[in-house]
């Protein structure tokens, strides 16, 4: 560390700043409020962190979710009372959906506290821990930092977040930020892939003992893959044999979308048949990180038995239901390669029905009925897509299509991310999407996050038009930080789930009509590009466009029907109608 002169001897911000530095994170996410404006010139003069300002505290939260996403850690400060109440909804969705965030809250002095004044931010009766007790919910490890034992806590409640890959919370009162702190030690970093011997043993044999009941193994992954460190070892595990495998949405791009024995997406009844015989009928079905909740199941409609599964969790597995702790998710996975590459090449024979790995692909030689379809939608582009209506299908569908390997792409919750997950991306393409904590809005200034995180990848944002609305400010935070992602716009006049859940026509899943040609520009993005889609034809031609666009934003207004749903809400009526009675 160099040494910094007596009069910029180190402080507690600068020892913090340090420590997220070393743990790569390069942006610290945030707004001004007094009682952090001191702390923000210690910020602002550090040699190796860059202030992003946003719009409000909930889409700091937000940006960190993202940055935290793509880079493996982010941070946001913000000032104590209403800034960190408004920034909790987004720690929280990083506690829901495992994201490792540093929440900095700068509050008042410790004099002040101690004299219990009654200054504003608080609510007056001398309680200054109160919002830290309202933290302490949506967050792994919180400390009120004091002058004698900061750094020490600061670092316990860095490796908890590192540990257990969710939030931390810090509140520290402006002079102890500003304080003298001694040079930092080292980091004993958790290592998430340390398995207890015995425990590993253990399950290897019994994960032997379940694979040789059955020839039916498939594989379903999910998002605790990513964040638990563990996408190669998923990788080598798929190419030990052929599995077929699926994702949930959470999960999308965890694996190669383009392999040959990549099925899809799973969620329940909501799957295509294909992907729900291969993933309900699998024996065992190897769960790598899977959280069943509603929307990774559609609605609770799976049919498998996780009982019945090889289960792999953060930090320990289950096989038949037997629990073996203390193995955590690469080496489960580790393990279960070696067993699948033990297996005599018959057992490892795929039985489940496979589609084509890409709509987009030429289909294999002989294969006539693909190649009648593919020339039905090439002649349906041609022909009937300048004046047939834009619908969800093909907008989803062309999307899909438009992805590169070097995006990025951040599907809010509604009909964007149910339509965007069930696409095939190219290999090497990233997905960012809060299924679980579902807040609408997150993914504006999660996309601000991602990009900073990773410059090198161009964003993708999808997003409905009441999603929008509530963190389309931080658009301008983009366009200031010359960040030139796609965003495609779905405007159909509403909340479209909300209608289909329950009130199709009810005033409550109405939203103020916005004339979106004119929202980038007034938000300060430099010489944006905005373009519209009525039809298939004009969303191919836009899609075309912002593809070859790179300098600047690039905003597609897809115009569509209010009651228009992705297929997976029709295969949901078709397949549960009990689970779907809303879809028209």
């Amino acid at each position: 560390m160099t040494t910094r002169p007596p009069e910029t001897s180190a402080t507690v911000i600068d020892q913090i700043l340090d420590r997220l530095c070393a743990l790569g994170v390069r942006h610290l996410f945030g707004m001004p409020g007094d009682y952090n404006l001191q702390v923000l010139d210690r910020v602002v003069a550090h040699p190796r962190m860059k202030w992003v300002g946003t719009t409000n505290e909930l889409g700091a939260a937000y940006a960190a979710d993202g940055y935290g996403r793509v880079n493996g850690f982010g941070a946001l400060l913000t000032t104590f009372g209403v800034g960190e109440l408004n920034a909790i909804n987004g720690v929280a969705g990083s506690y829901a959906e495992r994201v490792p965030v540093l929440h900095i809250v700068i509050g008042p002095t410790t004099d002040t506290e101690g004299a219990d004044s009654p200054v504003h931010h608080t609510m007056g009766d001398g309680d200054f821990d109160r919002f830290a007790r309202a933290h302490r919910e949506v967050v792994c490890a919180d400390a009120v930092l004091r002058a004698e034992d900061a750094l020490f806590e600061v670092d316990r409640v860095v490796t908890a977040c590192l540990r257990e890959s969710r939030p931390g919370y810090l509140r520290v009162p402006r002079d102890v930020a500003l304080g003298p702190a001694p040079p930092l030690p080292s980091l004993n970093r958790p290592d998430p892939k340390a398995a207890h011997p015995g425990s590993l043993d253990n399950f290897r044999a019994a994960a032997r003992v379940r694979l040789a009941e059955s020839d039916d193994v498939a594989v379903l992954a999910d998002f605790l893959v990513d964040r638990f460190d563990a996408r190669a070892e998923l990788a080598e595990l798929l190419a030990a044999g052929p599995l077929p495998h699926a994702t949930v949405m959470a999960g999308k791009t965890v694996v190669d979308e383009q392999a040959p024995d990549f099925l899809g997406l799973y969620a329940g009844a909501m799957s295509e048949a294909h992907v729900r015989a291969a993933i309900d009928g699998a024996d065992p079905l190897i769960m790598a990180g899977v959280l069943l909740t509603d929307h990774a199941t559609g609605k609770f409609t799976h049919e498998f038995d996780p009982e019945k599964a090889i289960r792999l969790g953060p930090t320990s597995a289950r096989v038949n239901g037997v629990e073996f702790p203390g193995v955590p998710l690469a080496a489960a996975l580790t393990v279960l390669t070696a067993l699948i590459k033990e297996r005599p090449p018959a057992r490892a024979s795929v039985t489940a029905p496979r589609r084509q790995a890409s709509s987009t692909a030429n289909p294999p030689v002989g294969n006539f009925p693909a190649a009648v379809k593919k020339s039905a939608a090439a002649l349906f582009r041609t022909f009937c897509g300048r004046w047939t209506p834009l619908t969800q299908s093909y907008l989803w569908k062309a999307v899909g299509e438009a992805v590169r390997p070097e995006y990025i792409v951040c599907a809010d919750s509604g009909t964007a991310l149910i339509g965007a997950a069930e696409q095939r991306f190219p290999d090497g393409a990233r997905f960012v999407s809060q299924p679980l904590w579902s807040s609408i809005g997150f993914t504006v200034p999660a996309l601000l996050g991602a990009q900073l995180a990773d410059p090198t990848r161009r964003g993708l944002l999808l997003i409905g038009d009441g999603a929008a609305q509530l963190t389309a400010p931080e658009l301008g935070v983009l366009g200031r930080h010359r960040l030139n992602p796609m965003v495609v716009l779905v405007n159909n006049d509403g909340y479209t789930v909300e209608r289909i859940t329950h009130g199709m026509s009810a005033v409550y899943n109405e939203v103020a009509r916005w004339d979106w040609s004119d929202v980038p520009a007034a938000l300060g993005v430099p010489n944006p590009l905005v373009l519209s889609a009525r039809t298939p034809a004009e969303l191919d031609r836009a899609l075309i466009r912002a593809a070859a666009t790179t300098d600047r934003l690039v905003l597609i207004e897809a115009f569509l029907q209010k009651v228009d749903v992705p297929p997976a809400f029709h295969r949901m009526t078709a397949n549960r109608p009990d689970k779907a009675k809303w879809v028209p």
